[in-house]
């Protein structure tokens, strides 16, 4: 035998060998896989909409390979859930190799048909492993909803109930002349990028026990407070005689944008009782409109939480609005109030605030100053802050001593826990009983339905602190 004909067995043999070492695989039918969760959870999904996508992982902890015969859902092609095991998209994958110490990932979706219910309903499966004449499995379990889907639609009249919720999609819009009135408990969700647009006018009329809440369709516990999952609520021009009363805007871009006064005589926005709360942008944005709004919060918004601009009406009484925006570094304050603008010219054009009343209020946030008045003196900005508690640099207090009365200027209004958005006053809070009575007497139970006439005096803001002796 010559060298080349050795070294050529020898090379043989060594293939040989390792392809029966690649071959040969754990096959103890004790052995276990580990996966890197036991249950795959998905929170309240909406019929006929896909969920986000869960993923886990499946590792081989031997130092042999494992042979998986099957790894299907046990549903089969009835369950509403999908797969994608490592690329590959079906509900079922036959004699995956898994090889020593490795690991696959498998992705999973749900879409949940609708049952006509208003209860949530329970969606079970599981994904089975057999291999060596064994099982493993891991729970599926989700929670869906049906809904109301309402997909790029203009609407005339109509009246939603609590029945069960509504989801928007590709935005919509209530048309000129028509009504749309909402229910006390109706929840009104959106999804990324779509707006409630009203040409016409919106009565969201809830109530204490039964508040109307507009919000993304994201789930998710850890979306509930993130801002930006949808555009927010748009009182197009012309829009009139709107209603907003116990009712919870939060998460959107813009709480709500309220375009020129369409009548003289009525608010074109009545806000009461109601949060708008995490807003990317601005909680409410007013052009030359008018707003009467009592008893709100106004919490954590990226630039501006009411910005009042060129010109307009505006009454606040008993609203708390609150800063401490933490997702981005904010530079504008809480509250602009400005009479003019820039057309496409760049020439200044006027537009007069009539009034902007700010009593019994509180204006407080994570900024040096909340409060910015940016004026021209070639109309009016007649505004007033009367006995609330306002941060603000004094020299904005100096440059218009008559527009401020009685005000706390400066002082921390110790709200129980603002990180939660809880704008309840701690007891020891300055802005306990400091109201103006008359104000309060107006206005006598708070966003929670305390009197506020039972003590010495109102407190700022929108809750009335009620002490347990």
């Amino acid at each position: 035998m010559n060298k080349n004909t050795l070294i050529i067995i020898t090379l043989l043999i060594v293939f040989a060998f390792l392809s029966c070492e690649k071959d040969e695989f754990n096959s103890s039918p004790n052995i276990k896989l580990e996966f890197s969760k036991d249950t795959i959870l998905f929170d309240t999904i909406f019929t006929t909409i896909g969920s986000a996508t869960k993923q886990f992982t499946v590792r081989n902890p031997y130092n042999r390979s494992i042979k998986i015969s099957s790894i299907k859902l046990a549903g089969g092609s009835t369950s509403p859930y999908r797969l994608n095991i490592d690329g590959y998209s079906g509900n079922t994958l036959n004699n995956i190799e898994l090889r020593k110490k490795d690991s696959i990932y498998i992705f999973v979706e749900i879409t949940v048909d609708p049952n006509g219910s208003n209860l949530p309903m329970v969606v079970n499966d599981s994904i089975v492993f057999s291999f060596n004449g064994t099982q493993q499995d891991i729970n599926l379990l989700a929670f869906g909803q049906d809904v109301h889907k309402i997909d790029g639609e203009i609407i005339g009249n109509e009246h939603w109930t609590a029945d069960k919720p509504y989801l928007v999609y590709n935005s919509m819009l209530v048309d000129t002349l028509s009504t749309l009135t909402i229910d006390p408990g109706a929840i009104l969700h959106f999804h990324k990028n779509s707006r409630l647009l009203v040409k016409g006018t919106i009565k969201a009329n809830g109530t204490f026990a039964s508040p109307i809440i507009f919000q993304g369709d994201r789930l998710e516990h850890d979306y509930d407070d993130i801002p930006g999952q949808w555009d927010g609520i748009w009182l197009i021009r012309g829009s009139k005689d709107n209603i907003f009363n116990f009712t919870e805007i939060k998460n959107a871009i813009i709480g709500i944008q309220v375009d020129t006064l369409a009548n003289l005589s009525k608010p074109t926005l009545q806000l009461t009782n109601s949060k708008i709360l995490n807003m990317t942008s601005v909680g409410i944005y007013a052009q030359g409109s008018t707003i009467y709004a009592y008893n709100n919060v106004i919490a954590n918004c990226g630039q501006i939480a009411v910005a009042l601009t060129i010109g307009g009406s505006y009454e606040f009484y008993h609203t708390t609005i609150a800063n401490y925006w933490e997702y981005s570094t904010r530079t504008t304050p809480s509250v602009l109030l400005n009479n003019y603008y820039l057309d496409v010219n760049n020439n200044v054009q006027v537009r007069p605030i009539e009034k902007a009343i700010f009593s019994n209020c509180i204006i407080y946030g994570s900024k040096e100053s909340e409060l910015i008045i940016d004026k021209d003196d070639n109309t009016v900005l007649n505004f007033s802050f009367d006995h609330s508690l306002i941060k603000v640099n004094q020299e904005q207090v100096d440059d218009f001593p008559s527009s401020f009365t009685q005000n706390i200027l400066n002082e921390n209004p110790k709200f129980k826990d603002y990180n939660s958005n809880d704008y309840e006053l701690d007891t020891l809070s300055v802005a306990k009983d400091y109201g103006d009575k008359e104000i309060g007497l107006m206005f006598q139970f708070d966003i929670q339905l305390n009197n506020r006439t039972l003590d010495n005096g109102p407190d700022l803001g929108a809750f009335e602190r009620i002490e347990n002796n």
